[in-house]
């Protein structure tokens, strides 16, 4: 799957089509989209990359669209596209949580810019959902025995001092961290202790 991917949410075709022709020049794929409804009528929570959004349509506006959008949960990016007189709008966009917006006639750059740091963005918000996601799974797999032996490990007790507090013995320590290791993919107390440091994506 390409993160490097923008949806244009743009009622002028001609504005999809040089979009589209000028993001691919900077290797970002685009998927087009003529009005708010039909964005929304496709829109799915794994949807990935960023969203380049006309503030003004026909129909429904770019506004009123990510509205529902932020009561559906999204959590791609969104770029406003302006026009000189909707700026305040675009501000408070901004306020609720919209990425970015620029201003009509934008600077093609400009533009590229912005899209690809949103892409890159919601790139790392992905990855750190994987990683969190992998963590669970990893942790789901420990008995309790071995989770109270790993809370131990990572306050840095050695085995002898491990077997004492649990009265259990020392061999039987030792499996139970060395499953704790293979369970959660690390080779050492260090590595263990960094995969769940807090903040860690």
């Amino acid at each position: 799957m390409n993160p490097l991917l923008a949806h244009i949410v743009d009622d002028d075709e001609a504005i999809r089509d040089a979009l589209t022709w000028l993001l691919r020049t900077r290797n970002v794929a685009s998927r087009t989209w003529s009005s708010a409804e039909e964005f929304l009528a496709a829109w799915q929570p794994d949807f990935h990359g960023c969203v380049v959004l006309d503030i003004r349509m026909r129909e429904m506006s770019g506004l009123e669209c990510f509205d529902v959008l932020l009561e559906r949960g999204n959590n791609m990016p969104v770029i406003f596209l302006t026009g000189h007189g909707d700026v305040p709008m675009a501000v408070g966009a901004l306020k609720k949580g919209a990425f970015d917006f620029l201003e009509k006639p934008f600077d093609d750059n400009a533009l590229v810019d912005v899209v690809i740091r949103a892409v890159e963005s919601d790139a790392r918000r992905m990855a750190s959902q994987e990683a969190q996601a992998t963590m669970s799974s990893r942790l789901a797999q420990l008995t309790p025995r071995e989770i109270e032996v790993m809370h131990l490990v990572l306050t840095g007790k050695f085995n002898k001092v491990i077997a004492d507090e649990l009265n259990i013995s020392m061999r039987t320590v030792e499996v139970h961290r060395s499953r704790v290791f293979e369970k959660m993919g690390v080779r050492s107390a260090v590595e263990l202790a960094q995969l769940l440091a807090p903040g860690r994506d």
